[in-house]
């Protein structure tokens, strides 16, 4: 049986991009890069709404992880277009190979029976697929960069409270610090 982990990169008063929907806060080393592509290795897909998957799939499949680029992005680009990835939209028609389109309506289904099926780690993200999926997550995982941006977009916009236990904590080089919860 599958974990579905939660997982989305934020300034430290908990915003995944800023007031203009911008995304320029994060400034990863490569301290973060070589997490990251430690926990992508062990991912068994990818659960993504349809707002991160294109700001993922482009990058990591087209323009990141060149010959001549970083080692640690070209390793985090392979282990991505390795890993199956399934976006849950209403407005995507198409999604190249390697992607699975799962509409908004059976997004609960689709994902407990992924769970079900997919032994391993499910990485979950975008935070409005997140609260649709709220009962189903078993670990949030937060990145905190090092910036406090004011407003914008919160990790997870729920209108009800979670108690979770902090399991993990580390931090980088670069400021960065990582959280881990479990449902309490």
């Amino acid at each position: 049986m599958g974990k579905i982990i939660y997982w989305m990169n934020t300034s430290i008063d908990g915003y995944i991009e800023d007031p203009n929907g911008g995304l320029d806060f994060h400034d990863p080393g490569e301290d973060f890069h070589q997490a990251a592509s430690d926990h992508v290795r062990r991912t068994a897909a990818f659960l993504f709404g349809r707002r991160l998957y294109e700001a993922m799939e482009r990058p990591w499949t087209q323009d990141l992880g060149k010959e001549g680029a970083p080692a640690f992005e070209r390793e985090f680009a392979q282990f991505y277009k390795e890993t199956p990835r399934y976006v849950f939209s209403d407005t995507l028609q198409t999604v190249p190979e390697g992607v699975t389109i799962v509409r908004r309506k059976d997004a609960v289904s689709a994902a407990t029976r992924l769970k079900q099926e997919i032994d391993g780690t499910l990485q979950l993200g975008g935070p409005e697929l997140a609260v649709s999926l709220l009962d189903l997550i078993d670990e949030f995982w937060v990145y905190a960069f090092p910036v406090i941006v004011g407003g914008g977009k919160p990790y997870l916009p729920v209108e009800k409270g979670l108690q979770l236990r902090l399991v993990e904590h580390r931090s980088f080089a670069s400021g960065i610090m990582f959280r881990r919860y479990t449902r309490s």
